[in-house]
């Protein structure tokens, strides 16, 4: 199988968010497996940055009509893992400091910068004479390329046959701009109906990538059945329940070589599931770097976006009662402003049991993960989560909400019969979540419990195996769905 996989992001060139990593490793299992897969990405700012110096130039330049004039792109190469990246380079568009916007909001332009990014996609594809088989899309920045294929190129005999996968991460973010782009993106208004791109008196990327593609995946089987509901549908739930026969769950899966303790060179000390005084000595390690004193109970983490969606409002509710049980928490994220404001003053009250670290660290967060007993994710919803699973790999138990992803990779500890990797609450309620870490603090006062449910854990396999070779399967369901061009 010949794959182009288009993406936003991507964990060692440039990341946000969890789709970073799925860009990183999913195209290597891929090629694990013997396929032929392409990386497609905008050169960023930061990209020149880290890697400008390794770059190959192919030669490829090309000419795209977008937002009133023709543009000129050239097409760099580069590879991560062995994986061919190519990366779209248009520097109006793409060198900036960061990839969608500013703390104050997203790029005006974004609805420009990704349409171009989608044609140069197909373009690409085309100048580099790649014959593919299967173009996979994620998310609302590329999910106009099966738009502009069914539109402008599939009576090209280059993309004869070509399917298209477009897998939503996220569906709370569509790509919804104000109508009036769509010629100015080279799309025409009789694209401007309920059946394809109109949503609202606006146009929504996201819809045209779930209409237009031959099949629809997201990152969980749980999620793919939540966004089918008023509730999780972000008002396309009544266009993903006409795509339902079409629309599958495929649990994201973690690099299994990237996350390991016993050879992760950013943890204080390497570890295994035998050896796990040295788990131990990562956590003694951890609160001496943040100041934390030495107590008897559980550390517990949290790493990742500090929006209302990851469940802020429940752990600001909460720190009072750790605290007084002993618990301590490290935070590392970033995200909304109020959420920085409030968590730092937990920080002044509670200084030498709560630690906040605004940002992003890759070091630091591979030392919570390590170093703490405990990874909070308490999410009003979860796409798929990929923290849980890293905090299994290291032995670090996840409390979690029962929600997409989550509920289907953690089930709730049974000391009885020993069953289970965590713990696990249903209602979005503070009362809820601290009974689930009530829970966890008095599965961790038995010791042999605690370490025979951590080893446990860390036995759980959610390496991408499985995962890409269902992949692969979408795939040959895709391209058997295409009429011949």
């Amino acid at each position: 199988m010949r794959i182009a996989f288009c993406s936003s992001e991507m964990a060692s060139l440039a990341k946000v968010g969890g789709l970073a990593d799925v860009t990183e490793s999913l195209p290597k299992a891929l090629a694990g497996l013997g396929e032929d897969v392409w990386v497609f990405l905008p050169l960023y700012k930061q990209i020149w940055e880290k890697r400008g110096s390794e770059l190959e130039d192919t030669g490829v330049a090309l000419s795209i009509w977008m937002d009133g004039e023709e543009r000129k792109a050239g097409i760099w190469k580069t590879a991560v893992h062995g994986v061919p990246v190519y990366l779209v380079d248009y520097r109006e568009y793409f060198y900036r400091d960061h990839p969608y916007g500013t703390p104050e909001g997203d790029y005006p332009d974004n609805p420009y910068r990704f349409a171009f990014f989608s044609r140069a996609v197909l373009d690409a594809v085309k100048a580099l004479s790649l014959r593919v088989d299967v173009i996979h899309c994620n998310d609302w920045e590329t999910a106009l390329v099966p738009v502009y294929l069914e539109h402008h190129y599939r009576s090209d005999p280059d993309f004869e046959g070509v399917g298209t996968v477009f897998t939503i991460h996220n569906l709370a973010y569509q790509g919804v701009f104000q109508k009036e782009v769509l010629p100015s993106i080279g799309l025409d208004w009789s694209l401007f109906h309920m059946e394809a791109l109109e949503y609202y008196g606006n146009v929504n990327y996201l819809k045209g990538g779930i209409i237009f593609s031959q099949v629809v995946s997201t990152v969980s089987p749980t999620y793919a059945r939540e966004i089918q509901t008023e509730r999780f549908g972000y008002g396309l739930d009544g266009v993903l329940r006409k795509k339902s026969d079409r629309l599958f769950g495929v649990i994201n899966g973690i690099d299994y070589e990237e996350w390991d303790p016993a050879s992760d060179p950013k943890i204080y000390v390497n570890y295994d599931k035998e050896h796990l005084e040295a788990k131990y000595e990562n956590k003694v390690r951890l609160r001496e770097e943040k100041g934390l004193e030495t107590v008897d109970a559980p550390l517990a983490g949290m790493v990742g976006r500090l929006v209302e969606q990851k469940g802020v409002d429940l752990v600001h509710a909460v720190v009072g009662d750790m605290v007084s049980m002993g618990i301590q928490l490290i935070i590392l994220g970033s995200g909304e402003k109020r959420y920085h404001d409030v968590l730092l003053e937990l920080q002044d009250r509670y200084r030498s049991m709560v630690s906040i670290n605004i940002g992003y660290s890759d070091v630091l967060a591979s030392r919570i993960y390590a170093g703490c007993d405990l990874l909070l994710m308490p999410s009003r919803y979860e796409p798929c989560g990929l923290g849980q699973m890293i905090a299994l790999r290291y032995g670090t138990i996840p409390v979690v909400r029962a929600t997409g992803g989550l509920a289907d990779t953690i089930q709730e500890y049974d000391p009885t019969t020993g069953e289970g990797n965590g713990f696990v609450f249903k209602a979005f309620k503070p009362g809820e979540f601290l009974a689930a870490i009530q829970r966890a603090h008095r599965v961790y006062g038995d010791r042999g419990r605690w370490r025979t449910l951590v080893k446990r854990a860390m036995e759980c396999d959610f390496s991408w195996g499985a995962s890409a070779k269902r992949y692969l399967e979408l795939y040959g369901m895709a391209k058997g769905l295409v009429a011949p061009g």
